[in-house]
């Protein structure tokens, strides 16, 4: 980078650290540390939570996803975005959670189930998937700094040789660290919220750079195009031929999402409102918050798909490098890193110098597909060369993971010019920093708040509590330096992420669902839901994990091999071709999507049948603090019954709480999700497509209008709004936090009586 790119990162920075240290004065309470006291306005909930969610490893594994399924999944989900929203209307979970006003997951299932051993255990659970989860984090945005910036893999540092990827891990979490210990919870939501304030202006540099260097009619488009039958990029009724990201992956999505809602509650933003309302009035303005990044995401993999896969760009370009030449950089680099024998590894490189010339005019015009297009022979010739053994399997799969992942980044690497380089690295450090510490000390807080202190008989002090939460941040900081250092992703990083979540989401939806709105749950059927959800995924991840290097060859060994892939034909046929279980030696048949959707239906079946077989209803109530067990910080429940005249207000969820300003966002949310996603764009684009099928020309105008020009205009709206709405909310969130009223025995423990 240049002395300009230096500047641009380190300025902000310098910044940002100095505000998270003025941020420990503020740290008096475990309350205060742990939720910010529970004074944070909607406007800097909404804005922080924003970067929270969006980190490196989603901007990485969307560009991964849309590059190998192209967007025609895109229109589909335009039912899956008002699902979300009348979630966020209804305050579904949320509401109740803020109701039950307990710091952890774990205070909450033990007040619910009455087990101490139950918390522990859960806790347990959902800390190993979360920190595993998330110790991947640091990794990929390792990778993508040693790619993006052409950082080698290996440093000499006082004559002795050091591999670069740890360093660079380390910085990462060190950095995550000055943003966590001087004032947990408020550190982290004000040091987010700036950042997502900082990060909106840089969405639409990267945007407007890219639509000025790139023709959507003679770059994007034919790429996108290109596409066989059943696979298309654009058109979501030609897609059915589609595996890993398709319309059962969307189904699994839905329904995960709606049944886990609350299965990362706590321990998080999500405690951390003024009030209930105001905690899901943040949620539900968070509709509008990702429109200009998501944009980003998808207008950075259009390029990349476009760059990629049109022929114009097989020979040096405007931009000085052809596609080729990224594909040999990214190649050679990814075979440096992954293959250990040295004579195997050149003799790799070399035989892929000759694949541009193999590749003719032909090839580039034939219609590309998931298996045969122009990244194919690359592959082909990476795993001939490697071999057939089990360790060359493992190797072709870490360069084939690595190669979907860093494929964007290199290639950004060569294209942008002097200042957007540092604006974009700028914004990986910001989404890597929001993310990580945000991660980092979500699993301290439950390692402490769960597993440590319901062992403590007497309370502790808040100094001494505030310290254990920071040993324990630092202590799960070391835990994904190692993880991160020995653990290898050979999967999609969706993929990956959604089998290690499932580890806890397999079985957590009908304990925390069931806990907040049944009676009838207990403590029987929520052991159920652990045991059968939560093992399901467990033994899908071993078998995923050990396929290629252990599991395949002893199928093979012992002639199992046939036998098995019967097995998976016949099991997987009725829901050809959403699910094809098909035998491969490198990789498990039976993908994560899957494996969770079969945790989850057990968990759910299991939960219910405990519970009722040993049914004792339960007192909700006195957990949510209403009616008889009501207080001064109760907020009264107003019923009304069901009229012509309410029936509009009931459906958008208004309630007594809502102020005239509060009820335009609500019919304004309302209005986006359901008038325009849903009749407008959605059902207006199915009708018309039931009496005449659309050719892939008008789908191409179909998605530049919703997912460019629709987009910009809610996004500029929407960080003006935000941005105005973020600076009063940090501002009042000071003033606040000098007013609060402490209370010390407002730490998360339930004591004996």
């Amino acid at each position: 980078m240049s002395w300009i790119d230096w500047c641009i990162l380190l300025i902000p920075m310098s910044c940002l650290i100095a505000l998270a240290v003025h941020t420990k004065r503020y740290a008096r309470s475990v309350a205060d540390y742990l939720v910010a006291g529970r004074v944070a306005g909607r406007y800097i909930i909404c804005v922080g939570d924003l970067m929270a969610a969006l980190s490196v490893i989603y901007l990485i594994q969307m560009t991964e996803q849309y590059y190998n399924a192209g967007f025609s999944l895109t229109f589909w989900n335009a039912v899956v975005n008002p699902i979300w929203i009348f979630l966020a209307l209804s305050g579904f979970c949320i509401y109740r959670w803020r109701e039950t006003r307990c710091l952890s997951i774990g205070q909450f299932l033990e007040l619910r189930y009455g087990s101490k051993f139950f918390r522990i255990f859960c806790a347990t659970i959902r800390t190993i998937a979360e920190m595993v989860t998330n110790a991947i984090g640091p990794a990929i945005a390792a990778n993508f700094f040693i790619y993006f910036l052409g950082l080698p893999h290996k440093i000499m540092i006082f004559g002795v040789n050091l591999p670069c990827y740890g360093i660079v891990v380390g910085l990462c979490l060190l950095l995550a660290l000055i943003f966590i210990l001087p004032g947990g919870r408020i550190s982290l939501l004000i040091t987010d919220a700036i950042q997502g304030m900082v990060s909106y202006p840089i969405f639409v540099m990267i945007i407007g750079y890219v639509l000025l260097y790139f023709s959507w009619g003679e770059d994007i488009l034919p790429a996108m195009q290109n596409r066989v039958d059943g696979q298309s990029f654009i058109n979501p009724y030609d897609m059915e031929q589609l595996t890993n990201f398709n319309i059962f992956s969307l189904i699994v999505t839905v329904f995960g999402g709606i049944l886990n809602r609350a299965s990362w509650i706590g321990n998080d933003i999500s405690g951390a409102g003024k009030t209930p309302h105001e905690q899901k009035m943040g949620n539900l303005i968070g509709t509008f918050r990702s429109g200009m990044s998501t944009m980003m995401i998808i207008v950075l993999a259009m390029i990349t798909i476009a760059f990629m896969n049109n022929e114009k760009f097989k020979t040096s370009s405007n931009f000085g490098i052809s596609n080729t030449e990224v594909r040999l950089a990214l190649s050679n680099k990814i075979l440096d890193e992954v293959v250990e024998n040295e004579a195997v590894r050149e003799q790799t490189k070399l035989n892929l110098t000759t694949v541009n010339d193999r590749f003719t005019h032909e090839d580039w015009e034939r219609p590309n597909s998931q298996t045969d297009n122009p990244d194919t022979p690359y592959m082909d010739t990476v795993r001939s060369t490697l071999g057939d053994t089990p360790q060359a399997r493992l190797e072709f799969q870490k360069f084939r993971s690595l190669y979907s992942q860093m494929l964007t980044p290199v290639l950004l690497s060569k294209i942008f010019p002097v200042g957007m380089i540092g604006l974009f690295c700028l914004l990986m450090i910001m989404l890597l920093i929001s993310t990580d510490d945000s991660r980092i000390f979500n699993a301290a807080s439950t390692l402490v708040q769960d597993i440590i202190l319901p062992l403590c008989k007497n309370q502790l002090s808040p100094n001494a509590h505030i310290w254990i939460l920071r040993f324990a941040s630092i202590g799960v900081a070391i835990f994904f330096f190692i993880v991160s250092l020995f653990f290898a992703q050979l999967d999609y990083i969706l993929m990956f992420t959604t089998i290690m979540c499932s580890l806890w989401l397999g079985g957590a939806g009908p304990i925390m669902v069931g806990g907040l709105y049944t009676r009838f749950g207990n403590l029987v059927g929520a052991w159920c839901a652990i045991i059968f959800g939560c093992g399901t995924s467990l033994l899908g991840l071993i078998c995923q994990r050990n396929w290629a290097d252990i599991i395949y060859p002893f199928l093979e060994r012992h002639g199992y091999v046939d036998t098995v892939a019967k097995i998976l034909e016949v099991a997987g046929s009725p829901f050809y071709p959403y699910i094809q279980w098909e035998m491969d030696s490198v990789k498990f048949p039976i993908n994560s999507f899957e494996i969770y959707f079969i945790s989850m239906i057990l968990a759910i079946a299991t939960y219910v049948l405990g519970s009722l077989i040993t049914y004792k209803p339960y007192n909700l109530e006195k957990l949510l603090h209403r009616g008889e067990y009501a207080d001064e910080n109760s907020i009264p429940l107003v019923k009304e019954k069901w009229t012509l005249k309410n029936i509009f207000n009931k459906l958008v969820n208004i309630t007594p709480e809502y102020t005239l300003g509060d009820k335009i966002i609500a019919y304004s949310v309302f209005g986006y999700s359901f008038v325009y996603l849903i009749l407008i764009s959605f059902c207006g684009a199915v009708i018309w497509n039931l009496f005449y099928s659309w050719p892939i020309k008008w789908w191409s105008i179909y998605f530049f209008i919703t997912s460019l020009i629709v987009p910009s205009i809610v996004g500029i709206i929407s960080t003006v709004w935000l941005t105005w709405g973020g600076v009063k909310d940090i501002k009042q969130l000071f003033i606040d936090l000098k007013n609060v009223k402490e209370d010390d025995s407002d730490n998360g423990q339930v004591l004996e009586k």
